[in-house]
């Protein structure tokens, strides 16, 4: 691939769609019809089973050379093993089964994914268990919150974890990495994060609560950036989608049992020379997840491509076997990722990897893609749930019992409609489910805030409130949700994805900090009916962003990655302004309309065949 060219691999179809609608007529640039070529294509089977052939010796894999030749032959058109006659009937029943049974893989790929996400319950137990203790700490440390200072300080020590996140704990995961391994820096920042959770029910002051907070970041922020890039790496691409979200859905798991753990400790008297134990039990047992990872994560298989990179192709290959079916899928997707790695380094410029991030034109719209997504998670107004719904629901004066249970209805939702996107991240796409939720979204939360009019001795304000929450959750769980961390963490190539995804949870973590310091001053100054519609014009901002800059990724290998993302930003954002009213027209009012064109087609990819994003439809 040229380093020099806007377009990278890409190249434009000599010619495009003829008129596609009466009033609509093609631009070359927005109905352009690109082709994403496979490497391998092209090349003389004989020639391409004697590279496989040779790869295998050179890497000390010489006793599986004829795994490698079929898999080689695979890997260059995945859609026609069955004409292939140097694969025997059990090699085809083999990827006649993939292709069938998507969701029939090891269990060790769907432990690993499993277990290692479990992680994220502990940022999801930290944000619900604080929620449950603002209810009481806040007097007892000397912070009482009707002085407006101290609504800062109290916004200070909420967001604590993730100003460190945004700061320096991503920043510090790619050395870790590089030195320690995906699992390696999976198990520290999970050690790191048992440890400051009980550290944070021994404080007695706000700045000691403060501190110990702020060094729990080093066990979020790493973790964050490792999980999500270490599942997906290890994923097929037809399903990598639905197990790497599975870092959100531990999330909101977290949150729900936050709450369970805020109301079983509730009520936890005093004993002598003990103030606020409930509290202190709420922050501490968020660690108990973090102490599961420990004790599991290193009988998981490290990361493959991670292995590569590192040289180690025997280790690689028994990495990867162990998270495959079969002997032949093994060395196809071993050998696809190698020779797309090795393309992969022709648009590298040697210079510091922070810049490449930013001048190398395919790492930057990566960039751009992913801090749009990390952005909107925090600023589509979900986290101020997470961390104030209990002030939010005493305000509408629920009980503080109350305001915990309807609380724990947030997380609970949060997790249950997680469970829609496992299926459709990778069918309807990450694209698509987030430009049907923002607007949705957006409504949900005027809703909400608009519910703070209705007289406070009214029932149904409490009821309009909670509902307006409720919606609000069940639209983005499904799509802002799981898809900011699955996108970022597919979106770089494997050179530079260490430090893109820090760059990526930094951009969240950072802005995570700013929406739990800036709420509780913002609820005052704005009232809860200007803060959530401040948050609703955010949405409706997000629509627009995703709309433009953000192409399609589901399906794709993240090495084909590299060609999706080599399209210049210009003709993605013209295609897309052309495809909305087209959607509009056909999604929306059910007009009959003739097809766009696609944007994009894949030559022999192995994912799916054909791949066109489109704004709000397929």
């Amino acid at each position: 691939m040229s380093k020099d060219s806007e377009k990278a691999s890409v190249k434009q179809q000599e010619s495009i769609s003829e008129e596609y609608n009466d009033e609509v007529k093609p631009i070359d640039t927005t109905a352009a019809n690109i082709k994403l070529a496979n490497p391998l294509a092209g090349i003389p089977h004989d020639q391409l089973m004697d590279d496989a052939a040779n790869f295998a010796k050179e890497h000390g894999l010489g006793h599986l050379e004829d795994d490698f030749r079929k898999g080689a032959l695979v890997a260059q058109d995945p859609t026609v093993f069955e004409s292939l006659p140097h694969l025997s009937e059990e090699d085809r029943v083999i990827l006649r089964r993939e292709l069938t049974h998507r969701w029939d893989q090891p269990f060790q790929l769907y432990y690993l994914v499993l277990l290692c996400s479990l992680s994220a319950a502990v940022q999801g137990m930290d944000e619900s268990v604080i929620n449950g203790a603002n209810l009481f700490f806040p007097d007892q440390i000397g912070i009482p919150q009707n002085v407006s200072s101290n609504q800062w300080l109290l916004g200070l020590i909420n967001g604590a974890p993730y100003l460190c996140c945004g700061i320096v704990g991503c920043w510090v995961s790619t050395p870790m990495n590089r030195y320690f391994g995906r699992r390696g820096t999976i198990f520290i920042s999970a050690f790191i994060s048992f440890i400051t959770c009980i550290w944070q029910g021994l404080t007695n002051t706000w700045w000691h609560l403060f501190i110990a907070r702020f060094i729990l970041g080093f066990g979020i922020g790493p973790k964050s950036a490792t999980v999500p890039v270490y599942a997906a790496e290890c994923t097929p691409a037809a399903i990598r989608g639905a197990l790497v979200m599975m870092w959100q859905m531990w999330t909101a798991f977290g949150i729900m049992l936050g709450t369970v753990m805020s109301l079983a400790f509730y009520n936890v008297p005093d004993p002598s020379g003990i103030t606020g134990l409930n509290w202190r039990l709420m922050l501490g047992s968020a660690g108990v997840p973090a102490l599961i990872i420990m004790t599991q994560v290193f009988f998981c298989p490290e990361s493959p491509r991670w292995l590569i990179a590192k040289g180690r192709y025997d280790k690689a290959y028994e990495s990867i076997r162990r998270l495959r079916k079969s002997n032949i899928q093994a060395a196809r997707d071993l050998y696809y990722i190698h020779v797309l790695l090795e393309a992969e380094k022709e648009i590298q410029t040697g210079r510091n990897l922070f810049l490449e991030m930013f001048t190398v034109p395919r790492n930057r719209r990566a960039a751009l893609a992913s801090g749009i997504v990390m952005f909107m998670q925090q600023f589509c107004g979900v986290n101020v749930i997470a961390y104030y719904s209990s002030n939010i629901f005493s305000q509408a004066n629920f009980t503080n019992i109350q305001a915990l249970i309807a609380s724990w209805g947030f997380g609970m939702l949060n997790w249950v409609f997680a469970l829609p996107a496992v299926y459709t991240i990778d069918t309807f796409g990450r694209r698509n489910l987030l430009l049907v939720t923002f607007p949705l979204m957006s409504v949900f939360l005027l809703m909400t805030g608009f519910a703070f009019y209705i007289p406070e001795d009214s029932k149904a304000r409490i009821a309009v409130v909670a509902l307006g929450i409720y919606l609000f959750t069940m639209a983005y769980s499904p799509g802002e949700g799981p898809v900011p961390f699955t996108y970022s963490a597919e979106a770089f190539p494997l050179y530079i994805r260490d430090i893109g995804m820090s760059y990526a949870t930094a951009v969240l973590w950072f802005f995570n900090f700013v929406v739990a310091i800036t709420f509780p001053r913002l609820l005052t100054a704005f009232t809860p009916t200007g803060a959530f519609g401040w948050y609703a014009g955010w949405n409706l901002f997000g629509f627009f962003l995703i709309l433009l800059f953000l192409p399609e990724t589901k399906a794709l290998s993240l090495e084909e990655l590299d060609q999706v993302f080599s399209v210049p930003t210009h003709i993605h954002a013209a295609y897309q302004i052309k495809a909305l009213p087209h959607n509009i027209k056909k999604y929306i009012f059910r007009m009959k309309v003739k097809p766009l064109p696609p944007l994009y087609q894949h030559e022999g990819a192995i994912g799916e065949k054909h791949y066109a994003p489109a704004a709000g439809g397929h």
